[in-house]
């Protein structure tokens, strides 16, 4: 298995500086670049293609809303975590939207954190639970776009469960466990949601889930 690539945009030196460190003290990671604006975080990520982009949201030029719906047009491959000294609804909301796999405060414990990067690389969820609870009311006040048996034609039953599941907060060996699978199994199904519904995380396949109607609030713990 080759290394997490991973792009650190955040207009701030000392922060860029220290997110490095830790990540290069990670035997299977590596800095590929570092950002100090959005439009550098768009250009770079266009350029050296990362595995996973670590994107504040308060940058010079283009903002981290920005930066990462541009990061997702040009290069969909591309896992955002945002990490953030802001926790406002909206900002979280805004990112989810622009395809942001993962939401993290920037007072997280390193461990956490280094833990969140192979999480989203590895197609997990990274939302407090409380703020992944907020965005998913939002969508279903907000309505469905389609009826929930257009999912027939999208996803197989076993990857509707395993979705379901997915929503429900589960991980993947927690999935596995309860559907007597393998994890590689689980993982490879999760691979097939991802390229069918034209995602990159987990995080954006249950948001895409919800708002086409395919998963309701009995599904979220």
């Amino acid at each position: 298995m080759g290394k997490i690539r991973v792009l650190i945009a955040d207009d701030h030196a000392v922060v860029r500086e220290g997110t490095r460190r830790m990540l290069e003290q990670e035997g299977d990671m590596e800095v590929v670049g570092e950002a100090a604006d959005g439009e550098e975080a768009v250009k770079l990520a266009d350029e050296t293609r990362p595995d996973v982009a670590i994107v504040d949201i308060s940058m010079p030029k283009l903002d981290g809303i920005e930066a990462t719906r541009q990061i997702k047009a040009r290069c969909p491959s591309v896992t955002i975590l945002i990490l953030s000294a802001y926790d406002d609804d909206q900002f979280v909301f805004s990112l989810l939207e622009a395809g942001a796999a993962g939401y993290l405060l920037k007072s997280v414990r390193s461990r956490e954190f280094i833990d969140a990067v192979r999480a989203v690389h590895g197609g997990e969820s990274v939302l407090h639970p409380a703020v992944a609870k907020k965005v998913l009311n939002r969508f279903v006040a907000g309505g469905a776009k389609a009826s929930p048996a257009k999912s027939a034609e999208v996803l197989s039953d076993r990857e509707k469960e395993i979705l379901r599941m997915a929503t429900h907060g589960l991980s993947n060996a927690d999935i596995a466990r309860d559907l007597c699978l393998s994890i590689r199994t689980v993982q490879g199904h999760l691979g097939h949601i991802f390229n069918k519904l034209q995602v990159s995380s987990r995080t954006e396949a249950v948001v895409r889930a919800l708002k086409e109607g395919w998963v309701t609030l009995e599904d979220i713990p």
